[in-house]
C-alpha cells in the first residue's frame, strides 16, 4: 500500500470514529484547538502533521492507537549485555594487594 492510500485510510478511520462521536469538524477542530482545514486534511488524506493527529486522537479517546506504534521490548539489550560481561571481568580477575607499610612516627 502506498504512503497516500495509507493516508487516506487513516484520514477514513479517523472520519468515522468523528461520526461515531457524533462531532462534526467544526466542534473537533475547536476542542482540539486546530483550525477546520486541519482536520479536513487529516481526514481527507491530503496531508496533516502527526501534531493534528496526536490532537485529534486525544479528542477522541482513540490514544491507544499510539501505543500500538510503540516498539516491542528488546529481547536482548546490547547495554545489559556489556554490563555482565563487565561484571564478570572483574569478577574473574586476579586481584592484586597493595601493601600499606605505617609511616613511624
Amino acid at each position: 500500500m502506498t504512503a497516500e492510500l495509507l493516508e487516506q485510510t487513516l484520514g477514513r478511520t479517523v472520519r468515522a470514529r468523528r461520526v461515531a462521536a457524533n462531532l462534526t469538524q467544526v466542534e473537533l477542530a475547536e476542542r482540539a484547538n486546530l483550525s477546520v482545514g486541519a482536520v479536513q486534511h487529516l481526514e481527507t488524506g491530503a496531508g496533516a502533521t502527526i501534531a493534528t493527529l496526536v490532537k485529534v486522537l486525544r479528542v477522541l479517546g482513540a490514544e491507544a492507537w499510539l501505543d500500538q506504534l510503540a516498539p516491542p521490548a528488546p529481547q536482548f539489550s546490547p547495554l545489559q549485555a556489556l554490563q555482565q560481561q563487565q561484571r564478570a571481568q572483574r569478577a574473574s580477575a586476579p586481584r592484586q594487594r597493595v601493601s600499606r607499610t605505617r609511616a613511624a612516627g
